[in-house]
């Protein structure tokens, strides 16, 4: 505004010393005619009062700015505080369930019954569901019709291998009295037969004697014979006796693999999780093994949530999972609610070359349910914190020519400009590594008005803790 008064200063004074030259050169004439005299004068007043107008309004517009710079300037603070602050990586995961199962049937037959709905929890063991079991139970039970007939025969069989034994036993006997016998057959002979060189007895009384000690000798040896054929028996009803053990046996496979097949007939849940649609429904005859399972359930409860890292935190995550679990977070999109809280569970071995990531899972309770299998969530896995860190609201942080600064609030209501060294930011938070004290009063808002040693009006004082809703952001390392 100054500058422009001064320019209409020298066009104001210019004017006028043309018009002053025309003026006096032409007096006589103007004054003889009094046209030129009228016409000048008109001129001059014009621009005296346009002189006027002009430097009166530029004298207001600079009362009025002085005014204005008087006045303090409106703005909003805030205070630095000292805290822990965590040190956190974001990325997108998506939900994989923890364990997932195909319910197929193991046997054909017609579908007699369902009994759960589609998207229930089901616990594991609960019948979900039943077959026409007609033919396993026929199956069954003539299956231990065999194993009954297999076990008549093992006792049939231990029968024969007792009798054998006995007669194995009975001929012994025989050998041992025949041996007797012989025995004493045998001296008879002997003493016979001196008594015949003494001339006591005839011929044919040694003779005789002599006969009769042949004939148990043979008798002996007859025995003997009949031993080793009970002998062979005993064997041979052992023999029989263990086929028919091993009959009996195969027999009993036979009922438990009926029985095994029965069970087939009711269907079980294999763990505890929430059902998905439904294939078949009652009535419906079902193939063995079917490509096609009947149900599909997934386990929640825990869950696992998928995600990818840059290889560049390989690092600072074997750094920092050597010394404990790290923690991980799940946010839900256009959930209100908490994160959901984990841990790591899994790294994978190796780095992906086609993408250049490494391959995360995390492991949540997942109590109430909030996540599901193929679900998209924000994930902030947090490696560290870093402690006693002085923090301000993010806005406070202004960037100049010298780098960047915040105004500082002094006692007097004043500000001073204070260059300062930024960290890390986190969510509405930065970390000032250098130039400011915990405590100290900063600008958040309103420092385009400012200037050092300005004086300002505090607004509304606001906490940097406050700044910090519960869902805590991460930051990109």
């Amino acid at each position: 505004m100054l500058g422009s008064l001064q320019i209409l200063k020298v066009l104001f004074v210019g004017l006028l010393l043309v018009s002053m030259k025309h003026f006096w050169r032409n007096f006589h004439w103007a004054w003889q005619k009094g046209i030129w005299l009228r016409k000048w004068g008109i001129i001059l007043v014009g621009l005296v009062g346009l002189y006027g107008c002009v430097v009166s309004k530029a004298q207001s517009g600079s009362n009025k700015k002085a005014k204005n710079q008087q006045q303090p300037v409106p703005v909003v603070v805030a205070t630095a505080i000292q805290k822990n602050v965590p040190l956190t990586v974001q990325a997108t995961g998506i939900v994989q369930a923890f364990s997932t199962v195909a319910v197929k049937s193991q046997i054909a037959g017609q579908l007699r019954g369902v009994y759960f709905r589609e998207g229930q929890q089901v616990n594991k063991g609960q019948l979900l569901f039943q077959i026409d079991s007609r033919l396993q139970q026929a199956a069954l039970m003539q299956a231990e019709a065999n194993h009954n007939k297999a076990i008549a025969t093992v006792k049939q069989a231990e029968a024969n291998l007792a009798k054998a034994i006995a007669q194995v036993n009975q001929a012994k006997a025989n050998l041992a009295k025949d041996q007797a016998q012989l025995k004493n057959a045998e001296k008879q002979a002997q003493r016979y037969s001196t008594l015949y060189t003494q001339g006591a007895v005839s011929k044919e009384q040694q003779d005789q004697y002599i006969t009769a000690a042949d004939a148990q000798k043979a008798t002996v040896e007859a025995d003997r014979q009949a031993i080793a054929n009970a002998i062979a028996a005993v064997e041979a009803a052992k023999a029989d006796l263990n086929s028919s053990k091993a009959a009996r046996d195969a027999a009993q496979a036979d009922v438990d693999n009926a029985k095994i097949q029965l069970s087939y007939s009711s269907i079980y849940s294999p763990i505890t999780g929430r059902t998905g649609s439904l294939q078949i429904n009652q009535g419906n005859l079902i193939k063995e093994n079917d490509t096609t399972p009947l149900v599909t359930i997934s386990q929640i409860r825990p869950i696992y949530v998928n995600f990818s890292l840059p290889q560049r935190f390989l690092p600072q995550l074997n750094k920092y999972m050597a010394k404990g679990k790290l923690e991980v977070d799940a946010f839900i999109p256009n959930d209100e609610g908490p994160p959901e809280k984990g841990e790591v569970a899994f790294i994978d071995s190796g780095v992906n070359t086609a993408t250049g990531t490494i391959q995360l899972k995390g492991n949540f309770a997942n109590s109430d349910g909030r996540l599901l299998p193929g679900q998209f969530v924000k994930v902030v896995l947090k490696l560290a914190e870093q402690p006693k860190a002085i923090v301000v609201p993010t806005p406070a942080v202004q960037t100049g020519q010298q780098g960047q600064f915040v105004y500082v609030l002094n006692s007097d209501q004043t500000v001073d400009i204070r260059p300062v060294v930024v960290g890390v930011a986190v969510g509405n938070e930065t970390v000032i590594e250098q130039g400011l004290n915990p405590g100290e009063k900063i600008v958040t808002d309103g420092q385009f008005n400012l200037r050092p040693k300005a004086k300002v009006q505090v607004k509304q004082k606001v906490d940097a803790q406050k700044t910090t809703t519960d869902k805590q952001q991460p930051l990109e390392l």
